[in-house]
């Protein structure tokens, strides 16, 4: 019978990292789940819970480790940071007698390091919507690239898109350096929660199982040449954060989905000031596809309204 386990990393700590193992069989690889490293991202979460009640049913060789919660002061802040004020996903490997961030990005790098493949689950928490995307870093390894772009085309997110290694901090950092084959999801974000990411998220580590032989049944993979695929080495190329600052202050009100295609010039969205009436416009610096928008209405100079996709069209393009 498939084990399930419950492993604590720092007992005694009540803000440590809560993991669960699910044992195959058979032996085979070792694949690491994580969500909340954000603590205002909720699907990545629910999708981890039940992914813990239904893999002991499912997963026939190797093992999965799961993390429904990787910081855990974050979560009870509802926030993005933790009590520390750190984002977990810029200072990994962490400290283990550092602050309570700094603890958890050290569990989970520990996690990560005894791991065959890393899947981190995020969404655009309470300040971005993003379009399903599956993304990975370039990484300098042929081999570990291969590998990284074949875990995306198994998650059968609509959107693949690889990007600048160098950055760390991150838990694919962690995974880069220790030459492990990692995967991050992005999908949805905002208040409340969505069913369809929950369900897409789930589906696709299933997926992702029955590809690596983990469970039963044959992995059913889109064709590459029906995703919007990109690969964009310019330095943090990845990084949502940075994307078309807000040049003022005011109440953000945009025109666009994820999803939805842009050209270059047209309304992204526009800011309104209220206390002067001025209105400012948001215009695309570029065509292709709106990849994520700002959902938190009310926006400060330099906060990121949104990204665009360079591509207009399923295919795959690699920007030199």
């Amino acid at each position: 019978m498939t084990r399930l386990a419950e492993v604590n990393i720092m007992k005694g700590n009540i803000d440590h990292i809560k993991s669960f193992r699910i044992e195959g069989k058979k032996s085979g690889p070792h694949v690491l789940l994580a969500a909340g490293v954000h603590g205002d991202e909720y699907e990545p979460m629910l999708t981890a819970l039940e992914l813990i009640g239904e893999l002991p049913q499912l997963l026939i060789s190797g093992s999965v480790t799961i993390v429904p919660v990787v910081n855990v002061t974050a979560y009870r802040m509802s926030s993005r940071y933790g009590e520390d004020g750190l984002d977990l996903a810029r200072i990994c490997p962490g400290k283990p007698d550092g602050s309570a961030s700094e603890k958890n990005a050290f569990e989970i790098s520990t996690l990560i390091r005894a791991s065959d493949y890393l899947i981190d689950m995020h969404t655009g928490g309470l300040a971005h919507d993003i379009y399903p995307l599956a993304g990975f870093t370039l990484h300098p390894s042929q081999e570990i690239l291969n590998k990284q772009r074949a875990l995306a085309l198994a998650y059968n997110m609509p959107v693949i898109w690889g990007t600048d290694h160098h950055p760390n901090g991150r838990t694919l950092s962690v995974a880069r350096d220790a030459h492990i084959p990692a995967i991050y999801l992005e999908y949805g974000g905002g208040s409340g929660t969505r069913k369809e990411v929950v369900k897409a998220y789930k589906e696709g580590f299933i997926n992702v199982l029955k590809y690596l032989k983990m469970a039963e049944g044959e992995a059913e993979i889109i064709a590459p040449e029906k995703r919007f695929w990109v690969e964009d080495p310019r330095p943090d190329s990845g990084y949502f954060q940075g994307k078309m600052p807000a040049p003022s202050e005011g109440i953000f009100v945009c025109e666009k989905k994820p999803g939805e295609p842009i050209k270059k010039g047209e309304l992204l969205g526009k800011i309104i000031d209220p206390f002067t009436s001025n209105v400012t416009t948001i215009l695309s610096d570029m065509e292709g596809m709106v990849l994520s928008v700002r959902m938190t209405v009310y926006v400060k100079k330099g906060d990121a309204l949104g990204s665009i996709l360079p591509i207009v069209e399923p295919g795959r393009v690699t920007i030199n």
